[in-house]
């Protein structure tokens, strides 16, 4: 690649990050209003939480009830009007590169478009609905998910004949029709982990920044510069949130952020052919949900808790550290295994298969 095309594309990044940091810091004063006046705030959930559980969790949290809540439909606003001004800028010319791009953004566009109608359904019931049960329910939430990633597995599988995994220093390995329930796995499973994250102020905004930030590196590295300036605009999107998310809050994402940019996240990951590598850099995000697998494998088993409180984030919380200290030591160990996902990543990378749609 030459100088004056890499000088380029990092321009044309460097743009479209501030581009979507400044819609989303924009709106985000008139959106917090907005939803403080017709009280769309965050509730307390009890659903799933016994045995003085419920009890420990509001200790906790109570006082963040009444928190503007759907911060998300503004990350997804800033991101998608990004996308529509690239495209009119490409159009007059004004800059070459749009995001619009069927070979390397629809999936994640569609991705993050679906995904997140499903969270603004579920944080709307959450914040109008009265009983115990706060939003739609977990199983369909889940069968949600599973039914979309389904669909966007079956058209990888069996149009574009996609089965090849790549892993890291070892190669490309093709696994035919199991790459759809790996593909099912990916985007279901992501989606959760960033959703069961999202319960500290600052602590899934700033693990997804420095994810995507990561997958820009990777997509730009693995030969997808539009799919490179994609993550970089999220990036610049997360950012802009973490100015009104860091404690205290004065807002949250809510399932319409964090079930739309954990499944996209996933969509990326498999688009680089970087399934692998994404559970280096995604380390807390499966560190929390293996934290939940264990808690309900330790209350079955052994009929006792393995912590005071799943996931682990609230564990600590019960152990006196403050808010700031475990969002703080997770960014840290976050940013340690987005450093080391990287250097795996290129390192790694050889002649790895990256989809060509």
């Amino acid at each position: 690649m030459s100088e004056s095309l890499l000088i380029s594309n990092l321009i044309t990044i460097f743009i479209y990050t501030v581009c979507s940091f400044l819609l989303a810091g924009l709106v985000f004063p008139d959106f917090i209003k907005f939803v403080q006046q017709y009280e769309l705030t965050k509730k307390i959930r009890e659903e799933g939480l016994s045995g003085g559980v419920a009890e420990l969790f509001k200790k906790l949290h109570s006082h963040k009830s009444g928190t503007p809540t759907m911060g998300g439909v503004v990350i997804l606003f800033a991101i998608l009007g990004t996308v529509i001004i690239s495209r009119v800028l490409s159009y007059l010319g004004i800059i070459d590169a749009s995001i619009l791009n069927r070979g390397e953004t629809y999936l994640p566009i569609v991705t993050l478009v679906a995904v997140g109608a499903l969270g603004v359904v579920d944080d709307y019931l959450n914040i109008r609905e009265h009983s115990k049960q706060k939003g739609l329910s977990a199983k369909v939430k889940f069968w949600s998910l599973v039914i979309f990633s389904v669909i966007g597995s079956m058209w990888f599988s069996l149009k574009l004949g996609w089965s090849i995994v790549h892993i890291p220093g070892v190669g490309d390995f093709d696994i035919g029709l199991w790459y759809a329930p790996l593909f099912i796995f990916i985007l279901v499973g992501t989606a959760n982990a960033v959703n069961f994250t999202d319960g500290l102020d600052g602590l899934a905004g700033g693990l997804l920044a420095i994810a995507y930030g990561v997958f820009a590196v990777i997509a730009y590295f693995y030969g997808l510069p539009i799919l490179s300036v994609f993550c970089a605009v999220v990036v610049g999107a997360l950012i802009a949130f973490l100015w009104f998310n860091v404690p205290p809050a004065r807002i949250y994402m809510g399932d319409t952020g964090s079930l739309a940019l954990g499944a996209t996240l996933g969509v990326i990951a498999i688009l680089t052919n970087a399934v692998f590598i994404l559970a280096i850099i995604g380390f807390i995000f499966v560190l929390e949900t293996v934290s939940i697998i264990l808690q309900l494998f330790w209350k079955k088993v052994f009929k006792r808790k393995l912590f005071a409180i799943a996931p682990i984030h609230h564990h600590f919380e019960h152990k006196g550290w403050s808010e700031t200290q475990i969002v703080m030591r997770f960014w840290i160990l976050g940013a340690g295994a987005g450093i080391v996902g990287l250097i795996v990543g290129i390192v790694g990378m050889g002649n790895a298969g990256i989809l060509n749609i």
